[in-house]
């Protein structure tokens, strides 16, 4: 299962999208969408609402049809431009309306309350800085802070295995043959995709 979030200026995210190769399975490709009547309109809780709306089969259809797609997908690919230090705001509202308690996850009494489990996830993004800026030493600081938020306090936490990050630094900036390296890159680790361990999500 592929989820791109991207702006019709993103020409790299666009070609990373249409690279992934058959040997990945079949793509499916998902939209935004509202979530239904309230459970308790004079006092609104999101994940409330969320929550009784799945348990009474009284979600969308739409969100149903996102709960198939991850439910039979083994490798879920998230697809974006990096947009201030996170995945862009219709990614994340995918996330919020998909990824609600009862299907992705249980409110934890511990460790293990994700419910996707054997699976795998990933999150394949571009950013405006180069390499050098997401270190330690660089302006934006150490890339493990940008990742550990979406890495551990959604995928892990909601039971994926979590494979290592796909990143894109600069593509805006870089040569022609550096792009084209970038997606030949990507290209060949999809083709083993299914070998690689999950990453521990940790900062680092």
């Amino acid at each position: 299962m592929l989820h791109s979030a991207k702006d019709n200026t993103d020409l790299l995210t666009s070609a990373v999208v249409y690279s992934i190769p058959c040997s990945c399975g079949q793509k499916d490709f998902c939209h935004i969408f509202s979530t239904g009547e309230l459970y308790n309109p004079e006092q609104l809780n999101y994940g409330v609402e969320a929550f009784e709306a799945y348990k009474n089969g009284c979600l969308s259809e739409d969100l149903k049809e996102e709960h198939r797609k991850v439910t039979e997908a083994e490798l879920v690919i998230f697809q974006f431009p990096l947009y201030w230090y996170s995945m862009p705001a219709i990614l994340k509202g995918w996330m919020d309306r998909v990824l609600v308690q009862g299907f992705a996850f249980n409110i934890p009494k511990g460790s293990g309350s994700g419910l996707l489990k054997n699976k795998k996830a990933l999150l394949s993004f571009t950013t405006g800085g180069n390499q050098a800026m997401y270190t330690k030493e660089g302006i934006s600081g150490d890339i493990s802070y940008v990742l550990w938020p979406m890495q551990f306090g959604i995928l892990q936490f909601c039971g994926f295995d979590v494979l290592a990050p796909q990143i894109c630094f600069a593509p805006e900036y870089a040569p022609l043959e550096e792009r084209r390296q970038m997606l030949t890159s990507w290209e060949k680790r999809l083709k083993t995709i299914w070998e690689e361990k999950p990453i521990p999500c940790i900062l680092a």
